[in-house]
């Protein structure tokens, strides 16, 4: 099938998105790809509709949970066979994706960068009919890049399963060097990058000094009238800015990684459905959402690189309309900034104290260890042993880079349900619910051996066959608990260390220069350049950032706070200055727009500006499309 007729066919579209119909085809010719768009740039299509085209499966691999249930659940609506295989699911649901997969009716598999590590999903990937593969957040890949996640170096190992299929790899932010990185690093067979501007006409990006920065925030938040994101790097703050927020009458809800899947579905949902329109988060918030009506991103806190900064200011004005992305900060905020580089890059010596005391809180023995995975409360741990949490965060990530463990929320502590009461007395219960009696039928129906021991189950796997939300499921479960009739253990979200290595004594531990010296510099160079963007007064806010990604366009946004400033300082003057002058040398002979603006002598925006109100006056007129004349 055509490529036009597949995106009419399933997406009701006549013509694609800037770049989109390029990157398709370039995969469709089995090249090796790596896109670079802006957030709400249209990501998605690129590789589904390259992915229904070929023949066989798109393995998706992004680390987005939001996401793989979004897409899934959007491609099944429009009639196409999708699954999605991540953290809490049930073995059998699982393998049933897989099975499904490997008999060719599935389109595509999403999957998470961990589940590559598997030694049993390898061996069931390898009989899979893979047709290409799509890397969401290629950006994570590089340890240059400001989200690296070990993970994602598996991504090469199982290419060596599929050589004749092209990988897409998809990011809405990444420097030359990471571009570089994230090529060699997926080992592309020749070197193919394909980007879009990054551009954004319709934000108006604004860096606001503020003394007082909960005046300022209450004073922007006041007339809003539709959603906002406000970010902050702390989960204390994002509470304590909510509980402000609301005693000052804002109907606002804090998000974080803290909370449990369920409460941040809930606030997720809420503030997509404009429940809530302000949403004060950690940035745990944001990646695979795709709200268009956000018209605000304020950051309270300074976000640690200009990368982190644009994907997160990125998600307001996703419609196209008139958006703002609003930076507040104050000398102290600043001074802190300067200072993020000594905490996030703690001395060796701290380093290793870390190591020895994760040994220590999970009891592990010297030379045991490996393939171990820990329940980690990271609250419990930095209180248990009074450290500093952020110190100690930093640490726990060069030990990632540095190969001994991992961090990750991959590894499931799942739902356990079973029953108190003896069958017999069961059938004599009287529900009076009929959601319960469909869920204990579907539980007799589904799962074994639950009168005597427990059993798994994913309450998102039992919503879909019943028709209903999580959330109700859940209820129902808590329900079914407190009436002694089931004994109900929810699954939590905590993350989980996973030892790679056995247990060392600290002195042993080796932190290489990739691991510390490199990626310290870099992180320096991200900082400076943030504090930059900050002080910067005599540039255009957006060439800053899009200077930064390797893009060198020259004309200014016109719509950011320099922009606007700048405008503000053309007196009346000067205007009937430009006026005169635009008519003066129009009445001498018809002349070029280009060569117009170069005689002016002024601004260039300003003089293009007086050109329109002059043709608006019909003082001048168009001779032809680019030549101008004094009216007659």
């Amino acid at each position: 099938m055509e490529i036009h007729d597949v995106l009419k066919q399933y997406w009701g579209y006549d013509g694609f998105r800037s770049l989109q119909e390029e990157i398709i085809l370039s995969v469709l010719a089995g090249r090796d790809t790596l896109a670079l768009m802006p957030t709400g740039g249209g990501k998605s299509i690129t590789y589904q509709v390259p992915g229904l085209v070929r023949e066989g499966v798109c393995i998706v691999i992004t680390p987005l949970i939001a996401l793989m249930r979004d897409q899934v659940e959007g491609l099944r609506e429009r009639g196409i066979v999708a699954e999605a295989i991540y953290t809490g699911m049930t073995r059998e649901f699982m393998e049933s994706a897989i099975n499904k997969t490997i008999g060719g009716k599935v389109k595509f598999l999403y999957v998470s960068p961990e589940r590559l590590a598997s030694r049993h999903f390898r061996e069931r990937l390898k009989q899979m009919p893979v047709s290409m593969l799509a890397v969401d957040e290629a950006h994570c890949i590089s340890q240059w890049g400001y989200d690296f996640r070990p993970s994602y170096l598996q991504i090469a190992e199982v290419r060596a399963f599929f050589p004749h299929a092209p990988v897409l790899a998809l990011t809405a932010t990444a420097t030359p060097e990471v571009v570089e990185d994230i090529q060699e690093k997926l080992k592309f067979s020749v070197p193919h990058v394909l980007s879009k501007s990054f551009r954004r006409e319709n934000i108006s990006y604004v860096v606001r000094k503020a003394n007082d920065k909960l005046g300022e925030l209450l004073h922007i938040l006041s007339k809003l009238q539709d959603s906002a994101i406000v970010y902050v790097k702390r989960r204390t703050t994002a509470e304590e800015l909510t509980k402000f927020l609301t005693s000052q009458g804002i109907c606002a809800d804090f998000y974080h990684a803290g909370l449990s899947a369920l409460q941040r579905e809930g606030k997720q949902e809420n503030w997509k459905a404009g429940t809530i329109p302000v949403i004060v988060a950690t940035n745990a918030f944001g990646m695979g959402i795709d709200k268009p009506d956000v018209r605000i991103v304020v950051h309270f806190d300074i976000p640690d690189s200009p990368e982190a900064y644009f994907q997160e200011a990125g998600r307001a004005g996703r419609d196209g309309k008139r958006a703002y992305a609003v930076l507040l900060y104050n000398e102290a905020t600043l001074t802190a900034l300067k200072k993020r580089v000594t905490q996030s890059f703690p001395e060796k010596k701290y380093i290793r104290e870390i190591y020895q005391h994760l040994g220590n809180f999970f009891r592990l023995e010297e030379g045991a260890g490996a393939g171990f995975a820990f329940e980690f409360d990271p609250d419990a741990f930095v209180k248990t042993f009074k450290l500093d949490y952020v110190r100690t965060s930093a640490a726990i990530e060069v030990l990632q880079i540095a190969g001994y463990l991992e961090c990750t929320t991959d590894v499931h502590a799942r739902s356990r349900i079973s029953f108190l009461v003896v069958r017999d007395q069961l059938y004599k219960i009287e529900l009076n619910d009929a959601l319960a009696e469909r869920l204990i039928e579907f539980i007799l129906r589904n799962y074994s051996g639950i009168f005597v021991q427990y059993a798994y189950v994913d309450e998102g796997y039992v919503a879909e066959h019943l028709g209903v939300s999580r959330d109700l499921v859940y209820h129902a479960l808590l329900n079914l608990a407190q009436r002694r009739i089931i004994s109900y253990i929810p699954g939590n979200d905590r993350p989980y260390i996973v030892y790679h290595q056995p247990r060392v004594p600290a002195s042993y531990l080796h932190i290489g220069r990739d691991a510390y010296e490199d990626r310290k510099k870099i992180y320096t160079r991200k900082i400076e350049n943030m504090a930059r963007y900050i002080e910067s007064e005599n540039i255009c806010r957006q060439l800053y950032l899009m200077a930064y990604f390797g893009q060198k366009e020259k004309q200014p946004c016109g719509v950011c706070d320099y922009c606007l400033g700048k405008k503000k300082k053309v007196q009346v003057s000067d205007i009937k200055e430009i006026d005169d002058r635009i008519l003066f040398f129009l009445r001498q002979s018809d002349r070029e727009v280009k060569d117009l603006i170069h005689l002016i002598g002024q601004d260039r925006e300003w003089v293009i500006d007086r050109i329109r109100y002059l043709l608006e006056c019909e003082k001048i007129v168009y001779k032809s499309p680019t030549v101008l004349s004094v009216s007659d």
